[in-house]
């Protein structure tokens, strides 16, 4: 599994307390939201204060397919990737 990816599922579960989950049980592409996960839109808030607190990424209503970005952990993953790596540059 992808550090980076198995990261980001280790702070989901234990950011928004999902007992009697591991990285493991929660498949890369599977939505985060609705029928996947099942993570609603406090956990949507939730989550990106903690993608902030962690990888100093901004994510809020303004910001450009925010849908496509949470729409599972490796798109999420990828974004912070992408973005991360633009913010260390500064």
């Amino acid at each position: 599994m992808n550090e980076e990816i198995l990261e980001l599922k280790e702070l989901i579960i234990s950011g928004l307390n999902l007992e009697d989950v591991a990285p493991g049980d929660i498949n890369d592409d599977e939505p985060l939201f609705g029928d996947g996960l099942g993570l609603d839109s406090v956990d949507a808030l939730e989550l990106g204060l903690l993608v902030q607190k962690k990888y100093g990424i901004v994510l809020n209503s303004k910001t450009q397919n925010l849908k496509q970005i949470f729409s599972s952990v490796a798109s999420l993953a990828q974004y912070i990737a992408e973005n991360r790596s633009k913010n260390e540059q500064r």
